[in-house]
């Protein structure tokens, strides 16, 4: 593989940053941003210039030259409609990701940063006199959208289920496994299961991801911090109690659900050590977690008649064995089981990046015409 290529993935206060040369990663950098530092934007909007700055300064630290970047990998946002795959980053989906239209969320500024350090790099290059331009790029965002029309039917008119899932690691776990058989992913039907502090199912076929859940709008199955699926009549009985008020009811949800709101903690390693200790809650919680899981995978093998090749299950929770047996003892019937832990999104961002050096993918782009 050649070139050098910068990949970032912002999260709510940190930038995860890795730069790889020539297929090998050089360093990756969790760049943390302090409360008060992040206390002075009105939104996490407003932070891209002092974010892009942050990565910059610490590369000069490292003794990268920009003009040596060849390609900045970003992890998508929140637009839509968008397939999945890779998108070089153009004004329309800037605007796009500005206005908050499909939502407001960190990972809306990772192409805007790697977009603005493109710019910087090919500045630098001008000065050295280097023809090549660097290029920004965005792959396999979290609301790709490749559902059955059948699947998208809810209960209500009002209820159309939509995506919001790990497109990034689970579309790179399908690859994965479908080159450890001597396979492309368009050539195999498989399960993802990521496991972290939100929990997403995809169902992937012939390189399409044709059903999965919105793991960030209260639908899926149970995680650390969010509480999935839950029933409508008890849920109404809450939004109409005058206890909370509507952001609150969502956080509950979403960010304070989960092992959050049973044991005030969102790590699955904490949890798992009190039930070693002998707390029964907690031995139980994770049971509820993997069933959880398993009933979501043994719905999506419904979609396609039960031919499915393999089910991967990934995320920082799946590291834990036990959660793992679990799991594996409730779906092995369907297909077999492998287990690829960890998140992985910078070296999928990575592969990418390798991917479109070598001519591998097809680059797609934004277009604000299809809303």
């Amino acid at each position: 593989m050649k070139g050098r290529i910068l990949v970032v993935n912002t999260g709510s206060t940190s930038t995860k940053i890795g730069v790889y040369d020539a297929g090998e990663l050089l360093f990756e950098k969790n760049l943390t941003h302090s409360a008060e530092e992040v206390a002075k934007y009105h939104s996490v909007m407003d932070q891209g210039d002092m974010r892009r700055d942050t990565i910059t300064d610490f590369l000069k630290e490292k003794g990268i030259p920009l003009e040596t970047i060849d390609i900045s990998m970003a992890r998508g946002g929140l637009i839509t409609p968008i397939k999945t795959g890779v998108y070089e980053v153009n004004q329309e989906m800037r605007d796009a990701l500005m206005s908050g239209k499909d939502g407001v969320h960190a990972c809306n500024l990772s192409a805007l940063i790697a977009d603005d350090i493109a710019v910087e790099v090919n500045k630098a290059r001008e000065a050295k006199g280097i023809a090549e331009k660097c290029r920004a790029f965005i792959a396999d965002p979290p609301m790709a959208d490749e559902m059955l029309p059948e699947v998208k039917v809810g209960g209500l008119p009002e209820f159309e289920r939509r995506t919001l899932f790990h497109a990034l690691n689970s579309r790179a776990m399908v690859r994965r496994y479908a080159r450890s058989i001597g396979k492309t992913n368009k050539d195999v039907t498989v399960i993802v299961a990521h496991m972290g502090g939100g929990a997403s199912v995809s169902l992937h076929r012939n390189g399409l991801v044709i059903d999965t859940n919105d793991a960030l709008g209260g639908d899926g199955p149970i995680s650390p911090e969010r509480a999935g699926s839950v029933p409508g009549f008890p849920l109404v009985e809450m939004c109409f109690s005058g206890r909370y008020t509507k952001d609150e009811v969502k956080k509950k949800l979403v960010g304070k659900g989960g092992a959050v709101a049973y044991f005030g903690t969102n790590d699955i390693r904490e949890v798992r050590a009190r039930a070693l200790a002998g707390d029964q809650k907690c031995d139980i919680f994770l049971k509820g977690f993997a069933v959880s899981v398993a009933k979501y995978i043994g719905s999506l093998a419904t979609v396609v008649g039960g031919k499915v090749d393999a089910i991967v299950l990934t995320g920082g929770i799946a590291y834990d064995k036990m959660i793992v047996e679990d799991i594996m003892s409730r779906v092995g019937f369907i297909a077999p089981v492998e287990v690829y832990a960890g998140e992985n999104e910078l070296a999928s961002l990575a592969e990418n990046g390798y991917g479109i050096l070598a001519g591998e993918f097809e680059i797609k782009y934004y277009s604000n015409k299809l809303q």
